[in-house]
């Protein structure tokens, strides 16, 4: 069984690290250069760089920041946000990135995840998607850091990512996302079990049991947590000890 994997999130506005509620209320949580190395040195198995605003405010995620990180962190870290296109993704891998994320811009251009998988390597493309359960009781895919809805269903698109050269999923339940309340296990589950790819589970983390149901009970192959790591309210070490104490396969070191 391969170690399930402990990836702290660190989004970024402005050149800095932010956190909020239900995509919304954002405050600030620190230096993202600083936060990266701590979480590294505590035994972080990989970072997740998010520039929330690049979509929205057409910008491109900014490869200086990226070639800071690369320069002090040893983990492998993945960057999304306003990536659209072959050499978007190249600017980002020459300056350190080991993964890009995607996600509006895919979902407007789905070639475009062919395009980088042949490019690069599926190992190489995330597909990011932002999904939250309506009252209907099916998760549906929302563009634009949370504020577009579509009327595609979050399984459906996963498929389809997967299918068209997507070599990993980066789920965020929207309905979740800062309430610290457990992650949502029935969609993470459903993709889990039925694609042939890892799935990272976001949004809810906000205890050490949270982190073992998704792993036991949803199959997730990674976890992704921000405002818990960023406000110092769980360690790194203690949560994967934990985990280890509880059966789950985890690198510890």
């Amino acid at each position: 069984m391969l170690a399930k994997r402990i990836i702290p999130c660190l989004d970024i506005k402005d050149g800095r690290t932010v956190k909020g509620t239900h995509f919304v209320n954002l405050r600030d949580a620190g230096d993202p250069l600083e936060l990266g190395a701590q979480y590294a040195s505590e035994g972080a198995d990989e970072l997740v760089f998010l520039d929330i605003t690049a979509t929205v405010e057409k910008r491109k995620t900014l490869s200086e920041l990226v070639r800071r990180i690369a320069r002090q962190i040893n983990i492998p870290f993945t960057v999304g946000g306003g990536i659209s296109s072959v050499e978007d993704v190249q600017i980002l891998l020459n300056s350190g990135a080991d993964k890009i994320s995607v996600n509006t811009s895919a979902f407007r251009n789905p070639g475009l995840i062919q395009e980088l998988s042949r490019e690069f390597g599926s190992q190489c493309i995330v597909l990011a998607i932002d999904a939250k359960k309506e009252e209907d009781g099916f998760w549906y895919v929302y563009l634009n850091g949370g504020r577009a809805k579509t009327e595609k269903l979050c399984v459906d698109w996963a498929r389809e990512g997967v299918e068209r050269g997507a070599g990993e999923i980066l789920l965020t339940s929207m309905n979740h996302d800062g309430a610290r309340k457990g992650f949502a296990l029935d969609i993470t589950r459903e993709l889990s079990t039925s694609l042939p790819v890892p799935v990272i589970a976001s949004g809810g983390g906000g205890r050490m049991e949270h982190f073992l149901e998704v792993f036991v009970q949803a199959s997730a192959d990674a976890a992704l947590a921000a405002g818990i790591f960023h406000f110092g309210e769980i360690g790194i070490r203690d949560l994967k000890n934990y985990l280890s104490n509880n059966n789950i396969e985890i690198r510890i070191g």
